[in-house]
This record gives structure tokens, C-alpha cells and sequence, in this order.
């Protein structure tokens, strides 16, 4: 089902399509966040580190490819908000392209140079064996990750979120029970966990692939579209790589960070790993808030409707706002009951320094949910380069709090690493935002420049 976010009340349309998205985002989490809770609890917590020792890695590829593909749909929902359907299955067929040797050149890019990426990050010698057996399959699993995030990003970008998540729910069964098989009853470790991370990715790509089949004929090529064409890769390029470089530059501040909080020990690697998985979990309803003004502002940018922008940005920020109040009290309350699905309530210290981080960063998830919002909404404008640019400001933020005040304060100003980044992401997002905006309304031309540019 399709569903047009240029008419009608942006803040219903918002919240309707958010929450199937929010749902499918959430079971995408359960992914590391069941293999880690497996690990912890059936492996021991030094296998738990390991995988926690290659955490900002996994977020630094993962995180592009899903920043690529996110990016490459946003043509694609230009277009279906102009009603220019020849020109959105031109732009599916080249974006079918651009991801099958994309994901194909990551992964063995990645793989190779799995054991050069750990000794970058400090990974202490005693976890290496895990750490590589775990990355190293899911480096080698990239296309089948390009595959599911690059169908249900084009679902979405025609406005149903719904019909990922059902296909994204089936398969998270799958990975649990692959999860537990693998791991209790092979005694295959971090090994059995990425498998089935793997398997479980590539089935729910499969299952969006072949809905399309056979529901989706607006998406579906004809013959005169499926040549490769040089204007719609470029045009694609510049949509999906900024949104890539957008989360593969904060994931460099990340992987920076993990350098220096590698050298803490395994208390402290365990302590971030379980902290930082929960904290995804907790602040997920505001990012999907934000990724979904990436869509809203995308069709609403093809039908030049810059009020409807204005107007669904300023939802979007009062619902984000809110729920930041709601998930700082779910963080101090509950975030220890949480952290202990990994770990047993034995590891006091663990559980103390999670509870840190935690304290800490809910404290200003206001900061941070301005970046989802502001950040997707100037992507779906198509500001791919002034979202990225955002990124720049966290990475400077996160390495100087790394490599200066981590390596002399210890764990305590690793936990004051995020907060700072968000306010300097925010210190670029905020005018930029306003500036684009007061483009739109002052100058005639620009909006219809911006809009023909987007997807023409």
C-alpha cells in the first residue's frame, strides 16, 4: 500500500507511518541485540567484549550501507510525490546497479582487512580470535544487509512502512531461533550469532524482493527502464553517498573512541557495549521520528509543498521532544534491568559503569533528538551535503573527548563523549535548517530550482 504524505494532517501522517517503521527498527535491533544477550549469558562476558570491542566497526560499514541505501530511495520518493513514475523506476533499475557492486566491493574491501582494522583499534590481544570470527562474517554477510535495506527503503520511499516490518518480525524469529541453535546447541560461540544474523538478514531481503513481485507493480521495471543510466547513478550517488559519509563519519568518531576505551579493560569495553545497546533501543522512537521526515519531506519537496516541510518539521520536533522526557526516565529507571538481559546481576561493576554512561547521556537526549529530525529533514530536501557536514562536527567532537580526555580522565569522560557530539552537531544543524528554510519562503525560485534538481 502506498500512501501519499502530501495531503492530508502532517502530524497524523507522520505518526502513522513512524510507527510500523519504529516497530520494524526496533526488531532490526534485536539482531545484535539477541546475539549479544546469547553471547553474554551462554558464552561468558570476554566473548561479549569482543563483540563489543568491534561495535563502532560494525556501525561504521553497516552503518554507511544503510546510509547508502536510505539515501538512494530518496529520488525515488521525489519522484512519487511529483507523480513522475517513468523517471522513479529509472532510478530503481540504476539504484539495483549501484548497491549490487557497492556491497559486493565493501565486503571484500572489509573482510580483508579485518585483522588491520582491529590492531587500529587497540583490541586487546586476548579477544582478537573472537573479534575477528565475529566481524568477519558479517562483513562477508554486506549484500545480504544491501539487499533487505535497499528493497525496504524503496517500499517506504512510495509511503508503506508496514509491509518491512512484517517480513523484518518473521525473520527476527528466525535469528533468535538460529541464535540459540547455533549457540547452545552446536557450542558454535560468536560464530553461531553472526551466521545467523547473516541468514536472517538475506530471508527478510528475500521475502520485500518478492512482495514487490508480486504487489507492487508501480515499482515494478519495464523494459525501457532497465538500462544503465549515467545521470540517474550520479544522481543517486549524491543522494545515498553524503547520507553514507553521514554514518560513516560519526561511526569514524566512534571507532576513535573505542581506540581509547579498549585500553580501559574489559569491565569498561563490556560496561559501553551493554550501555550502548540499550541506549539504542531507548532513543529508537525518536530516530524513526527522524527517519521519517526524511520520507515526509521528500514527497512534500516534489510537490513544492514547502509549507507542509515547515509545518512536518515542527511536529516532528514536539513528538521527539517528548519522548526524549519519556526515555531519560525509561533510562535512569529501567536501564539496569535492561543491561542485565546481557549480563548477570553478579557483574556489579559492569552494571555500575552502564548505569553511568546511562545517567549521563539521558540527561540531554533533548540534544540529541534535534539532530534526528533536523538531520533527515534537510536529507529528504535533498541537503545531502550539509547533513553530512553534521557528522563532521560529532566526529571532531567524539575524537577530541577520546584521545585527550579519555586517555587522562578514564571511563567517566567516555561516558560525556556523545553528549558532546550532539551539541556540536546541533551548533551546525540549526541554522543550517533555518537558513534553508527561510530560502525556501523569501526566495521565489529556489524551492522550484531545489525540487526539479532533487529527482530530475
Amino acid at each position: 500500500m502506498v500512501r501519499d504524505m502530501t495531503e492530508g494532517k502532517p502530524s497524523s501522517l507522520i505518526l502513522r507511518f513512524c510507527l510500523p517503521l519504529m516497530a520494524g527498527n526496533l526488531f532490526q535491533q534485536f539482531y545484535n541485540m539477541v546475539d549479544s544477550i546469547i553471547v553474554g549469558r551462554f558464552v561468558g562476558k570476554d566473548a561479549l567484549s569482543a563483540m563489543g570491542c568491534v561495535g563502532s566497526l560494525h556501525f561504521l560499514v553497516i552503518g554507511s550501507i544503510i546510509g547508502l541505501c536510505t539515501g538512494f530511495a530518496i529520488p525515488v520518493s521525489q519522484c512519487f510525490g511529483a507523480n513522475d513514475f517513468a523517471k522513479m523506476r529509472k532510478y530503481i533499475a540504476n539504484l539495483v546497479y549501484l548497491s549490487a557492486v557497492i556491497s559486493v566491493i565493501v565486503s571484500l574491501l572489509t573482510y580483508f582487512g579485518t585483522e588491520w582494522l582491529l590492531r587500529i583499534l587497540n583490541t586487546p590481544e586476548s579477544l582478537i580470535p573472537d573479534a575477528k570470527t565475529y566481524i568477519s562474517i558479517i562483513f562477508l554477510g554486506i549484500p545480504a544487509t544491501v539487499l533487505y535495506n535497499s528493497v525496504a527503503c524503496l517500499i517506504r520511499a512510495v509511503g508503506d512502512s508496514k509491509t518491512p516490518l512484517y517480513f523484518l518480525i518473521f525473520s527476527s524469529v528466525i535469528n533468535i531461533g538460529l541464535d540459540l541453535l547455533f549457540v547452545i546447541q552446536f557450542g558454535m560461540g560468536v560464530m553461531g550469532v553472526a551466521v545467523a544474523t547473516v541468514i536472517a538478514q538475506a530471508l527478510s531481503g528475500i521475502l520485500c524482493l518478492y512482495y514487490i513481485h508480486r504487489s507492487f507493480p508501480l515499482l515494478h521495471l519495464q523494459k525501457g527502464d532497465v538500462r544503465p543510466n549515467a545521470e540517474c547513478c550520479q544522481k543517486l550517488l549524491y543522494a545515498g553517498l553524503p547520507m553514507a559519509l553521514q554514518f560513516s563519519i560519526t561511526a569514524i568518531g566512534s571507532v576513535m573512541l573505542q581506540s581509547c576505551v579498549n585500553e580501559l579493560g574489559s569491565d569498561a569495553i563490556a560496561a559501553m557495549t551493554i550501555a550502548g545497546k540499550t541506549q539504542l533501543i531507548i532513543v529508537l522512537p525518536a530516530e524513526t521520528i527522524g527517519l521519517t521526515l526524511a520520507t515526509f519531506c521528500g514527497q512534500n519537496l516534489g510537490a513544492k509543498r514547502v509549507d507542509r516541510i515547515s509545518q512536518g518539521t515542527r511536529n516532528g520536533l514536539c513528538m521527539a521532544f517528548v519522548y526524549s522526557v519519556i526515555g531519560a526516565v525509561i533510562a535512569r529507571c529501567f536501564g539496569r534491568y535492561i543491561m542485565m538481559l546481557f549480563v548477570s546481576a553478579s557483574e556489579t561493576v559492569v552494571l555500575d559503569y552502564g548505569m553511568q554512561f546511562l545517567r549521563i547521556n539521558s540527561a540531554l537526549y533533548a540534544v540529541l533528538v534535534i539532530i534526528f529530525v533536523l538531520r533527515n529533514a534537510l536529507q529528504g530536501m535533498g541537503f545531502s551535503i550539509p547533513a553530512m557536514t553534521a557528522g563532521l562536527f560529532e566526529l571532531i567532537a567524539r575524537g577530541t573527548v577520546g584521545f585527550v580526555f579519555v586517555r587522562r580522565f578514564g571511563y567517566a569522560a567516555a561516558c560525556w563523549a556523545n553528549p558532546a557530539a550532539w551539541f556540536a552537531a546541533d551548533l551546525f544543524l540549526i541554522p543550517m535548517y533555518l537558513y534553508v528554510m527561510r530560502k525556501f519562503k523569501t526566495v521565489p525560485d529556489f524551492l522550484r530550482i531545489r525540487s526539479e534538481k532533487s529527482y530530475e
